[in-house]
């Protein structure tokens, strides 16, 4: 089975990531297409000249990679998708032979947590219009982080069961430190969770922001709440 995880940035994936690694028998791939993005549009990211290094620029590289041989031939392969990292016009027909999940995420909390690591985030950014394009094109499993810090057990369980994977118990763990297959921009963005051995606990009230952060999670808001009827719990 191959699990592309669509979301935007600040959206628990890091610690998804961690928790499909743990089972066992899943190979895990990161942001696969953060250098493709950079090159094509050029934007100056944290690290970005180490992430263009790390990784093929071209998108059809990339490609055949995800639809390649999986690493080591375990059973499963997660890979890590950014909603922002595909662009118009890039190639997705690969992934209808992907089972798509999809990770959403108040816009408060993420506008809050993003901006403490790159200041002034546009729409496009954030990658909550895609996500919502790519759910059309796809359609697949849509599961909240404030849900699953809520309690983990129960969301992943039900997500494993809605796409026919086997549960286990070790997904709730992982070593502290990071993983060897993190991208190379993990220094960077990766500091809380290199320092924690599972999902965190719930999440308090909503950030409190102001000015133009607080116009972009208002306006954001919309395609949240539509993902958000979609949500495994929320369904009909």
């Amino acid at each position: 089975m191959r699990i592309a995880m669509w979301s935007g940035p600040r959206n628990l994936s890091t610690a998804m990531m961690y928790a499909f690694r743990s089972r066992g028998d899943c190979a895990v791939s990161d942001e696969p297409f953060y250098a493709a993005y950079l090159a094509k549009t050029g934007l100056d990211h944290p690290m970005r000249d180490e992430i263009l290094q790390s990784q093929p620029n071209d998108p059809a590289a990339v490609e055949a990679y995800i639809t390649g041989p999986t690493p080591g031939d375990r059973p499963h392969w997660y890979q890590k998708h950014m909603t922002q990292h595909i662009l118009p016009g890039m190639d997705t027909g690969w992934a209808g032979d992907m089972v798509n999940v999809f990770l959403i995420r108040h816009p408060a909390r993420v506008v809050a947590s993003y901006t403490v690591k790159r200041e002034h985030p546009t729409r496009a950014d954030l990658g909550f219009d895609r996500q919502l394009e790519l759910y059309e094109m796809f359609g697949g499993p849509v599961i909240d982080s404030d849900e699953i810090r809520r309690d983990p057990g129960a969301v992943l369980r039900a997500l494993c069961t809605e796409i026919g994977l086997s549960w286990t118990d070790a997904m709730l763990s992982w070593p502290r430190g990071g993983l060897p297959e993190d991208g190379v921009w993990a220094p960077h963005w990766y500091g809380a969770i290199h320092g924690s051995a599972g999902f965190a606990g719930a999440e308090g009230p909503l950030p409190v922001l102001q000015g133009t952060a607080a116009e972009l999670a208002a306006d954001l808001m919309p395609v949240y709440d539509a993902m958000k009827a979609r949500a495994l719990g929320s369904r009909p």
